[in-house]
């Protein structure tokens, strides 16, 4: 069989081939666990994540100047372009997957991603998220501004197009904000982001934007990862990914001062009060075992952990999940490794005292990469004894049963939740849980980003009052989303004050004159949209 060429990376606004690539890698098709071989991807030395960093921050010095007309219009045209691309772009996603083509792929996250693309877009033409700040008495005007360097991007492996490096909502709000972005491809799914990036490249000749501002590589070595965002050049950092690996990136950044924006680890918390178990048990067991199965498990906001106070109803409701767990097929999982990491965790758990009741095992019997769905049962007794270990994300078919023995002990689990992008409270409709809701929401409000009444955690809606972050380990600062636009674009903006500068060498809108007539301003502490 012929070695296939390597493929070149996207840098300064060309296709060009690694330089000196310490080495190669393939794809893998989860469904089959197949090699796919007619493409091979470099992996990049300092020599390529230079020249990407010279010309990111070329680029910066130039975009920092463009009106979000020019940023709106390569959006667009970028949503456009990559609709165009879609029928190539849900095979190679499949293939490179194992992701269902049609609803999810097609139907579903295609259309988010450009959706997002379009929203960036909206919000670069606005340009209100800059929060235009005008003191007239003090003389002082402040203003939300790119960073003047690249925003580096590391997408993860289960959204292949809307979470993407390049093209996810992270690339979105960098590029709104008037950043370049130097995207890492995932190495889960290269050759769709490849076609992303072809589109990508495409839209930003179209719209006049500067070559290093859409630039990707495809793998490096962990130490020169860790030398990429640690970087003077380097604007901010946004990563969505396991724990580990993203808290190596966040001690690089922060010794050296460069805002990190992570999404790396959440059991998402749901709690079923005791009216809400007498009232719908079983519905609530089937509910949250669909949210457990969906997409085998891998999203982020998947509930690890159910909390429930003992009794007949909870005992129902375990038979329940346990059953329907016991009978579902294992789906597939994204990658080689995947299901040695469930079993890891699961052995982990096992060992900090949970009882396995369905599962547990890697189905060697699948024609893909799978585990089997497990569900383990703990008591809230053994959970907070060793909560740390216990609240282990395993990113797959998996929950964790917490059975209290009482309300407070229930509090108390809640006490010891990590940070957490979700925590969900399901009640009864007749008010009886009312007074138990009231003593657990305030703890679990403080736990996680996202609180739920009702409904499983697994959907994160692009919406501009979403949440998707939380508290530490969750992220890494529990002030910022990584969905949900405008205030996405925050994360890779400064805070430009000027003070007693001439009217004529201010950014136009703290100008006194409003220059579109629509732009909102902050005037003496009035929003307005009249001239000062």
């Amino acid at each position: 069989m012929t070695t296939p060429m390597l493929q070149p990376i996207l840098l300064d606004g060309a296709w060009r081939q690694a330089e000196a690539p310490s080495d190669r890698f393939h794809a893998f098709n989860p469904s089959s666990r197949a090699t796919i071989d007619e493409h091979a991807y470099p992996v990049s030395g300092w020599a390529d994540l230079d020249a990407l960093l010279a010309a990111g921050h070329a680029a910066a010095a130039t975009m920092s100047q463009l009106p979000g007309e020019t940023l709106a219009g390569f959006l667009e045209g970028y949503a456009e372009a990559i609709e165009a691309r879609a029928d190539a772009l849900v095979e190679a996603a499949h293939r490179e997957t194992g992701l269902p083509a049609e609803p999810r792929l097609r139907n579903v996250e295609l259309p988010r991603t450009t959706g997002q693309l379009r929203q960036a877009a909206r919000a670069a033409r606005d340009g209100s998220w800059r929060r235009a700040t005008i003191d007239t008495a003090a003389g002082i005007r402040s203003i939300h501004a790119p960073l003047g360097g690249p925003v580096v991007v590391f997408g993860p492996n289960n959204f292949p197009y809307a979470f993407n490096g390049i093209a996810g909502g992270d690339f979105a709000a960098a590029i709104a904000a008037g950043n370049p972005v130097i995207a890492k491809a995932h190495p889960a799914h290269p050759r769709t982001s490849v076609l992303l990036a072809e589109a990508a490249l495409e839209a930003a000749q179209a719209a006049g934007m500067p070559s290093g501002a859409v630039q990707m590589f495809f793998r490096t070595d962990g130490e020169l990862g860790l030398r990429l965002v640690s970087d003077p050049r380097v604007g901010a950092v946004a990563f969505t990914g396991g724990r580990p690996g993203g808290m190596k990136l966040k001690a690089a950044a922060d010794a050296v001062g460069k805002p990190i924006y992570l999404e790396m680890s959440s059991v998402n918390p749901v709690f079923v009060l005791p009216g809400a178990l007498r009232e719908r048990g079983e519905a609530l067991a089937t509910e949250l075992h669909g949210s457990c199965a969906m997409g085998a498990g891998q999203f982020c906001t998947k509930p690890g952990v159910t909390v429930l106070q003992a009794g007949d109803e909870a005992e129902r409701f375990v038979e329940q999940l346990q059953r329907l767990t016991a009978e579902a097929k294992p789906g597939v999982l994204l990658s080689p490794h995947a299901p040695r990491d469930i079993a890891s965790t699961v052995a982990a758990l096992q060992s900090a005292g949970a009882e396995l009741l369905a599962g547990g095992a890697i189905a060697e019997d699948a024609e893909g990469f799978a585990f089997q769905p497990t569900v383990l049962r703990v008591s809230g007794e053994r959970f907070l004894a060793d909560p740390g270990a216990l609240q282990s994300e395993a990113f797959g078919h998996v929950n964790l049963v917490v059975v209290a023995d009482s309300p407070t002990q229930v509090l108390d689990v809640a006490k010891a939740m990590e940070g957490n992008l979700t925590g969900t409270i399901c009640s009864d409709t007749g008010g009886s849980d009312d007074a138990a809701y009231d003593a657990l929401a305030p703890i679990l409000r403080t736990r996680v980003g996202r609180l739920l009444n009702d409904k499983m955690p697994t959907g994160v809606a692009v919406s501009a009052a979403m949440n998707h972050g939380g508290p530490f380990p969750a992220t890494g600062h529990p002030g910022f989303t990584a969905v949900g636009i405008p205030a996405s674009l925050i994360r890779f903006s400064a805070l430009h004050s000027y003070d007693n500068v001439r009217a004529h060498r201010l950014p136009l809108p703290l100008q006194d004159r409003n220059p579109t007539g629509t732009l909102p301003r902050l005037v003496d502490g009035e929003w307005t949209t009249r001239d000062v």
